[in-house]
């Protein structure tokens, strides 16, 4: 099959096959006389491997390792499990930070209240002013970067 026929079966983009073919995780598909690519049946079943491990965390990185050995024939299924694990343990990590910085920005925000409360109408509240220092490394390593425009 062709590489638009392929994509749409597996819902991705005709770049994503090449990207992946450019990475060794996808063999390079055959060309036809008019140098088309031409997909194998089983390209189908390697680009929804891809997808499922995608969607669970696994990284292109780790994919061409894995899928690197299976295709020498070897069983990396022991690695495998070994990355899931670092990965449980890593989103874990992240749950015990986010628990604890949404424990300091709820207190914030109650000191932002009394803030506001003692506050004139119109009168500047300074909230920002009043966030600790402390806060300003913990807080902002938890959040994504933005990419700017």
């Amino acid at each position: 099959m062709r590489s638009g026929q392929l994509a749409r079966l597996v819902g991705v983009s005709c770049d994503a096959l090449r990207h992946y073919e450019r990475l060794g995780l996808l063999p390079r598909p055959q060309r036809t006389a008019a140098n088309y690519r031409e997909y194998s049946a089983s390209s189908q079943q390697r680009v929804e491997l891809i997808r499922r491990a995608l969607a669970i965390g696994f990284s292109l990185t780790e994919l061409k390792a894995i899928l690197a050995v299976r295709d020498q024939g070897g069983a990396p299924c022991l690695q495998v499990r070994s990355l899931m694990r670092s990965k449980i343990r890593d989103i874990d990590q992240q749950i015990r930070k986010l628990v604890s910085q949404r424990k300091e920005l709820k207190q914030m925000s109650m000191d932002w209240d009394r803030r506001l409360r003692r506050t004139q109408r119109g009168q500047a509240a300074l909230l920002l002013e009043a966030v600790p220092s402390r806060a300003c490394g913990k807080v902002a390593s938890t959040f994504p970067k933005r990419k700017g425009k």
